[in-house]
């Protein structure tokens, strides 16, 4: 059992079906903490809340919260006042409706929580959602209330349990507009090849493996300045300025990312073309006319000489067989080729 202390105590709502679950978090934060202190001598900085009105420090008791009108003015809001609204979701999380996971854009993904079944009555219903969920291969939307505002959440099995990703509102999420660049770039086929093989070579990883380093090295400065040791130091720079050559730039990270994986570092970078990508430029139109019947010629002359040159080195035979060759080859194209063929061999 998770032993979390939970931040809000509800039931999830699954048609008339209730589950009365806690919500815990699901993630935890690692990262390292600073005070504000006096430079001079080392001494706290805090903050005092003070009364605009009264003049005088006021205790966390005497604190709460309101409303600021449009003209200025405070409208106290309590705690009953908000745990009474009017709406399903003060103490329940609603589904509303279930649909494919990657329906779910990453972007919406806000807040990460586990859902907890509350007490032995929960167990049944709480295993039946979770199995459902499990079946169908879809999440499911529910919307719920907590820390003043309304939420979108989307449910889904992690595990043996259900987890909830807070999500933002559609209308919350900016448009991509003006972020991707708004000049013309082409990119060529030899470039994506090396992109290719560099995504290749790194291949994939395993996120157990991945650490916070920044957070260690700040561990070492802080243990380094309390032992009254000399700080670590950061590593010089790499020598050599800005890469512009965006294709030599892409072959040294090949090399570099085969040398990482224990490969011989004199290996050559070069790779080898994917096959070709399907694309207009790539299937010339073919067409007829004067045009087919030049471009042919000028094949058949090619392929002639090319069989002159190996005759004199391979003898009479092989000129012939070269001969035979190139007329086969010509034929089977088009009729001109054919026609110059025969006059050449003539």
């Amino acid at each position: 059992m998770l032993h979390v202390r939970s931040i809000w105590n509800g039931a999830i709502s699954f048609g008339l079906v209730s589950i009365p679950i806690k919500l815990v978090n699901a993630t935890e934060s690692h990262s390292i903490s600073f005070r504000q202190i006096h430079t001079e001598d080392g001494g706290r900085i805090r903050y005092r809340k003070f009364c605009e009105l009264e003049d005088r420090e006021v205790t966390q008791g005497e604190i709460g919260k309101g409303y600021e009108d449009a003209d200025g003015s405070i409208i106290p809001i309590t705690d009953e006042d908000l745990s009474s609204l009017p709406i399903p979701t003060a103490k329940t999380i609603e589904i509303v409706a279930f649909v494919p996971a990657d329906r779910i854009d990453p972007l919406q993904m806000d807040a990460a929580y586990y859902l907890q079944a509350s007490g032995a009555p929960a167990a049944k219903p709480y295993t039946l959602l979770r199995e459902a969920l499990k079946r169908s291969n879809k999440v499911a939307i529910a919307k719920f209330a907590l820390r003043g505002r309304e939420r979108l959440g989307m449910l889904r099995v992690v595990g043996d349990a259900i987890a909830m990703h807070g999500l933002l509102w559609p209308d919350e999420v900016r448009a991509p507009e003006g972020v991707a660049p708004d000049t013309n770039v082409t990119v060529r086929d030899k470039e994506l090849d090396l992109a290719d093989a560099l995504m290749d070579t790194l291949g994939e990883v395993d996120l157990e493996d991945l650490h916070d380093e920044y957070r260690e090295a700040v561990e070492e400065v802080i243990a380094a300045k309390a032992a009254g040791e000399t700080l670590p130091q950061a590593p010089e720079p790499a020598a050599g300025g800005k890469v512009l050559d965006l294709m030599a730039a892409l072959e040294n990270s090949v090399r570099a990312a085969r040398e990482s994986r224990g490969e011989e570092p004199g290996e050559h970078a070069e790779v080898q073309p994917l096959p070709q990508r399907k694309t207009a430029r790539a299937a010339p139109k073919q067409t007829g006319g004067k045009k087919s019947t030049s471009t042919a010629k000028k094949t058949a002359a090619k392929k002639t000489t090319a069989a002159k040159k190996s005759t004199a080195k391979s003898g009479q035979e092989t000129k012939k067989t070269a001969a035979k060759s190139t007329a086969k080859s010509t034929a089977k194209k088009t009729p001109a080729k054919k026609s110059t063929s025969r006059k050449r061999s003539a």
